[in-house]
């Protein structure tokens, strides 16, 4: 059994530690230092603070704020040996700056998953110096949460935090926005809620089942002239739609990038 120890149990750990619990882990594996955290899963150890005693761990999970590294390493590092594994949730931390931090580890790997973990339906972005074994490691703890991708360059992580990582809110004001528009015009603002989550949930499921890309997918939904096609004439319009994704992926993304500049100049 892995020892895990995990530094920060917050909104994306706890999700990712809900996800592992979920899939089957033993919960006896996972020890969470989280002076803010009151009470952990059932099994779970939870500590204030790092233990003084304790050998190096096989994984470390790195779940606090990005710029609380500079003062959590001193805590971490003496459980990071030379076998340690470290995962790295830290947005904009880039690999040179956690291998610089944490030199003894066997391998450093960056992960960038969202909430869905806690359901198993993560998409997760991975990059790191990882052997075979340790990918191979890196893989099996992902594999509860959710789809795994490796990617081959670290300046794409910018990019897929935007997307897979913040891209979340940015259906949820999809959604929101859906509803909104049809309260205004006429719906119940509680049954324009329901019916647009509903429409959501069920058009996702579609498209993750279908042999057919998106694009498609909605070219088949409408009928030419018809009630659908009308809408889909509105968001095409002078490629208003995409340019709003494109600058709202870009945002992102920069902000992302910024944050990467930032963690290294503090470090």
């Amino acid at each position: 059994m892995l020892r895990i120890f995990q530094f920060g149990c917050g909104n994306m750990g706890g999700a990712m530690l809900a996800g592992w619990l979920a899939g089957g882990f033993d919960a006896a594996a996972f020890t969470v230092i989280d002076p803010s955290l009151k009470t952990a899963p059932e099994g779970v150890r939870l500590l204030e603070t790092a233990p003084l005693s304790e050998v190096a761990a096989d994984v470390v999970v790195l779940g606090f704020k990005p710029q609380q590294l500079p003062t959590a390493a001193a805590a971490v590092a003496p459980l990071v040996g030379d076998g340690t594994l470290v995962l790295s949730i830290l947005a904009g931390v880039d690999l040179v700056t956690l291998r610089g931090t944490f030199p003894a580890a066997r391998a450093i790997v960056r992960v960038m998953p969202n909430l869905a973990a806690a359901l198993g339906k993560s998409p997760i972005a991975l990059f790191g110096d990882a052997t075979d074994q340790a990918r191979a490691t890196t893989d099996a703890l992902m594999a509860p949460l959710g789809q795994a991708e490796w990617l081959a360059q670290e300046s794409a992580m910018d990019l897929v935090t935007a997307l897979a990582g913040s891209g979340p809110g940015f259906v949820y004001r999809f959604i929101d926005a859906l509803a909104g528009g049809a309260a205004a015009l006429g719906l119940p603002r509680d049954q324009a809620d329901r019916l647009a989550l509903a429409m959501i949930e069920g058009a996702v499921q579609l498209a993750a089942a279908s042999p057919h890309n998106p694009a498609e997918l909605a070219r088949r939904v409408a009928s030419p002239g018809g009630v659908t096609q009308a809408g889909l004439d509105v968001l095409d319009a002078d490629g208003r739609l995409a340019r709003l994704i494109e600058d709202t992926l870009r945002g992102a993304r920069d902000r992302s990038a910024e944050m990467t500049a930032q963690a290294k100049q503090a470090s």
